[in-house]
């Protein structure tokens, strides 16, 4: 089925009126958006998408609506994949709070062209060399054993921010370690400088890149739809950054999202193989004749990836590492919201939280020591933050 120039531009119309929405009424002004504030959002862009897949069933057909659903929740699960690597890149570049709205909002917009692009061309590939489908397919199952890989060998990313784009900028051009509010150049010393905004916007935008090499192959495993491929694409990115908000400090938790997604890639790269020789015209491969193997349908695809995405979230947050991981965070995390009080905090709110503190600390105290190892990077710094909310607790108490 064809779809219309009219459907392209009404979709192209709604999706730049969202991007354009976001921007004046959201990041224009610098702030940090509440708990509240972000989970309403991104509960609003996540029924846009769902209801637009409701507007692709009536327009188009059951077909082309479930691998809309497919790749849009395949593209939303890689998406907050990209998550960790934009949190890493935050804290490397000590990006002030209120100022990472319109940092993740480059990041969405750039993340939108650089996979536009890739789109358009890979569909350029597919439409005239059906091998295109053996290469797409290979790609997802190495980036499938590479996350594996990473979670086996225990890779270490906090270098993420300081890759080979930024290390050249800094060698080419004047560059200083502080912020001046959101602007990307300043004046120091009398000349204009690159501030460290431009330069996380430069580290995001090079790893939307590398992001879309991954993604632009995968949906492309559910559907060869140029259309179906941007649409999913696009509305997985809308609102990424109201849910980096809602679950910052929570990403920490989904322990096992790398393995799910590993196992999301291989499936669509082996369905993708299938395809491929389903559609074979390779001459040193069965002579150039189709390989009669079978295919798999969207709807086991539509299937398997919501059955691993829940089993994955399940497995994080209830194997007995999940469990050991979310005591030592809270733990954590009620240590520092001590800390951070004001001086004008009541006595009964403080002490609220230190009996949660000790709650957590005797959970956090049961933790097995092999997971303690593996979960908290320095074992001396985690007991000396628990010592000092404790402390600062007694001292309020005698003063």
């Amino acid at each position: 089925m064809e779809i219309t120039g009219f459907q392209w531009t009404i979709t192209l119309v709604v999706i730049l009126g969202l991007l354009a929405y976001d921007f004046f009424f959201h990041v224009r002004k610098p702030h940090e958006p509440t708990i509240k504030e972000a989970a309403i959002w991104s509960a609003v862009y996540v029924g846009i998408a769902l209801l637009f897949g409701l507007v692709i069933l009536w327009m188009d057909g059951p077909t082309y609506a479930a691998e809309y659903y497919g790749g849009y929740i395949t593209e939303k699960a890689l998406s907050v994949d990209n998550l960790f690597v934009f949190l890493i890149i935050m804290a490397s570049f000590k990006v002030p709070r209120e100022d990472q709205q319109k940092v993740l909002l480059f990041g969405i917009v750039f993340a939108l062209i650089a996979r536009t692009v890739f789109i358009f061309i890979g569909a350029a590939l597919i439409n005239q060399f059906a091998w295109i489908f053996y290469l797409f397919g290979l790609i997802l199952i190495y980036t499938a054993g590479n996350l594996i890989k990473d979670e086996v060998t225990d890779k270490d990313e906090d270098d993420e921010a300081n890759n080979f784009i930024i290390r050249l900028a800094k060698k080419l051009f004047h560059t200083t370690d502080h912020y001046d509010g959101d602007k990307l150049f300043t004046i120091e010393n009398g000349k204009k400088v690159m501030t460290p905004m431009l330069l996380v916007m430069v580290a995001i935008g090079g790893t939307d890149i590398l992001f879309a090499l991954d993604s632009i192959p995968a949906i492309f495993g559910l559907t060869q739809s140029a259309y179906i491929v941007f649409t999913a694409t696009a509305f997985s990115l809308m609102g990424l950054r109201q849910l980096y908000f809602l679950i910052d400090g929570l990403l920490d938790r989904l322990i096992y999202l790398s393995w799910g997604l590993s196992l999301i890639l291989a499936f669509i790269g082996v369905k993708l193989l299938l395809h491929a020789m389903h559609e074979n015209n390779l001459p040193f491969i069965n002579d150039g004749q189709p390989i009669h193997v079978p295919e798999v349908t969207i709807g086991f695809s539509l299937t398997f990836i919501v059955v691993v995405l829940a089993l994955t979230v399940l497995a994080s947050l209830y194997s007995p590492k999940g469990k050991a991981l979310a005591a030592i965070q809270k733990t954590r995390n009620l240590s520092e919201k001590y800390l951070n009080l004001p001086d004008d905090a009541s006595t009964e709110e403080r002490q609220k939280i230190q009996a949660q503190l000790d709650e957590a600390t005797a959970k956090s105290r049961k933790v097995p020591q092999k997971y303690r190892d593996e979960l908290i990077e320095s074992e001396t710094e985690y007991q000396n933050l628990v010592e000092r909310a404790r402390g600062e607790h007694a001292s309020y108490m005698n003063g």
